[in-house]
């Protein structure tokens, strides 16, 4: 009884702290932020009461313990009901960038720091420009089978097979963010479930577009990827800090967590790169070229440029006619 007692005063003192940082202000804030305790059937020994209706305390074997709020515990129901749809991936697909603010305040974590990493390790692929191809998320080596944890409370939005996805998790937490887990050799929860930080939702793996044992993971706001490593540091498993600001420019696939995009002449640069990359682009033949010849120098393949032109291999090339090469 004492012990709970004890735990008892700590939870005030836990909310108090709540109520006074929640808004922002001058304080001083801690960062980085390290990962509750994981949440296993072997571990917990006792759950227990707090007085608050929303928290219970759960009890480790190993004289531990940690907060855990009850699923009912919403911050916002309307984050839950907006573009709610458990029968797609990217439930969000139609809200525009441009409908954005710049600027989007993020608290990660309040003072009861609920926030696990999803898992731990070298990242083998960052998140960015991939072989011509957008890598929105990060990847992590694993052996199939390893624990995939929450990283945040929240609600399961979708649990199927997703394609190059493969077994996918989706959940949407209480911060407003989605996070995604791919590749999963085991889905440990469905559609509906509500979860939190550091409970095991699955178990990793190398299904769907992957050439071996690995988690791809991703963090979206209102369905717009940004960097993982902007929030979580995968090394250490810690979470950066305890809020977010976002940045409308920090969707660019091309947007990396270590880039100083305050400066606003390297965001514009970026921006231009992108759209010549993506710019429609002609080649006028000239005596002498081969569609082998033209490949190469605009770093494409024989086959692209007869897709993109509607031609065939063995086409003869006429002088001064324009070939499409993007």
């Amino acid at each position: 009884m004492k012990r709970v007692v004890i735990l008892g005063a700590m939870l005030l003192m836990s909310l108090s702290l709540s109520a006074q940082t929640v808004g922002g202000g001058d304080k001083e804030r801690a960062k980085p932020i390290r990962p509750v305790r994981t949440l296993g059937t072997v571990s917990v020994v006792d759950t227990l009461p707090t007085g608050n209706d929303d928290l219970n305390i759960v009890l480790f074997n190993d004289n531990t313990w940690r907060y855990v709020r009850l699923t009912e515990y919403i911050v916002d129901p309307a984050i839950f009901n907006d573009y709610w749809n458990t029968d797609i991936t990217h439930a969000y697909r139609d809200v525009e960038l441009n409908t954005l603010p710049e600027s989007i305040a993020i608290q990660l974590v309040d003072s009861l720091q609920s926030y696990h990493y999803p898992y731990k390790g070298k990242l083998s692929s960052r998140y960015g420009m991939r072989r011509g191809r957008q890598h929105q998320g990060v990847d992590l080596p694993l052996k199939t089978g390893d624990p995939i944890y929450a990283t945040f409370d929240g609600k399961v939005r979708y649990s199927s097979r997703a394609g190059d996805y493969g077994n996918l998790i989706v959940i949407r937490h209480n911060n407003g963010l989605e996070t995604y887990y791919a590749h999963l050799s085991k889905r440990d929860v469905e559609v509906g479930d509500w979860v939190v930080a550091g409970q095991q939702i699955g178990e990793g793996g190398s299904t769907g577009r992957s050439t071996g044992p690995h988690l791809h993971f991703e963090v979206r706001y209102r369905g717009q990827s940004f960097d993982p490593e902007r929030i979580v540091d995968f090394k250490t498993g810690e979470l950066r800090n305890d809020d977010l600001l976002l940045k409308r420019r920090h969707f660019s696939i091309h947007a990396k967590f270590e880039q100083d995009f305050d400066d606003e002449t390297e965001a514009a640069r970026q921006a231009e790169a992108e759209r010549k990359a993506s710019a429609v682009q002609y080649h006028t033949i000239r005596s002498g070229d081969t569609l082998g010849a033209i490949a190469i120098k605009y770093g494409t393949t024989v086959n692209k440029l007869c897709s993109l032109n509607g031609i065939k291999s063995t086409t003869i090339l006429q002088i001064g006619k324009k070939l499409r090469v993007r």
